[in-house]
């Protein structure tokens, strides 16, 4: 599949169960996700007193974060297309004591001018996009230096429609060479990457979603010789770029 395949009409999948997508998180990876955004927020370099985006902020998890570390001085937006993540996003920045704003708006179509911001951040949040390469071209335009994305990797036909079998809100996680493509025609020149597998636990991961049982052995047999003793390995690639010169 190319870049150019990736190219659908519309927002994508919209989650509206903040609470449930928390638990999600947490107990299909035993709060390794903690990992993972440091990988994200280790290549992101961001710095005290920058402007920061968090694009598909979901709960807030990271814009919370990042906002510890850009200080008083600096900024953090999170979009969401999910009112209902917004609403607990702002809630648990309230609970940490730090200014965020939250707004709105899908990744394909970010309200803010050219140069907004001088990271954007992207976490586990493109497989849900319909129009991914537009998503990252909007996220290259607002940009003033660097854009990082993290997210699952393709890995086979199979699995993706296990994916799908198992959460309808997934569209499709893409291989690398795919982010390269996206960035290339993104005008973003790939400055660095880190790949890292997530051990995930089946069926909690199954349990948190409601699968009925009949999805649940479909997806089993979809996923095959990838689950070892209750558990299957999630290939992540972290990907960071910056303007092509």
């Amino acid at each position: 599949m190319t870049a150019e395949h990736a190219m659908l009409r519309g927002v994508g999948a919209v989650l509206h169960s903040p609470r449930f997508y928390d638990a999600i998180v947490w107990f299909a990876l035993q709060g390794r996700e903690r990992r993972m955004r440091q990988r994200l927020l280790d290549l992101s370099r961001i710095r005290i007193g920058e402007s920061v985006l968090d694009v598909g902020c979901g709960t807030g998890t990271l814009a919370i974060l990042a906002k510890k570390i850009v200080g008083l001085s600096g900024t953090v937006c999170g979009v969401d297309p999910s009112p209902e993540m917004l609403v607990r996003a702002s809630a648990k920045a309230a609970r940490a004591g730090v200014e965020v704003r939250f707004e709105n708006a899908a990744a394909q179509a970010l309200p803010f001018a050219d140069s907004s911001f001088d990271a954007v951040a992207c976490r586990v949040a493109a497989h849900h996009f319909a129009d991914v390469l537009t998503a990252v071209k909007e996220m290259a335009r607002v940009a003033k230096s660097r854009v990082v994305i993290c997210d699952n990797t393709f890995v086979s036909e199979a699995s993706e429609e296990a994916d799908r079998a198992r959460d309808p809100s997934h569209v499709r996680n893409y291989s690398q060479p795919e982010w390269h493509s996206f960035f290339e025609l993104a005008g973003l020149e790939v400055a660095d990457e880190r790949f890292m597998n997530r051990p995930l636990e089946i069926q909690p991961w199954l349990d948190r979603t409601q699968t009925p049982p009949a999805d649940q052995a479909r997806v089993r047999d979809l996923l095959g010789d990838r689950i070892r003793d209750g558990w299957m390995d999630l290939p992540t690639l972290v990907i960071k770029g910056v303007a092509a010169a």
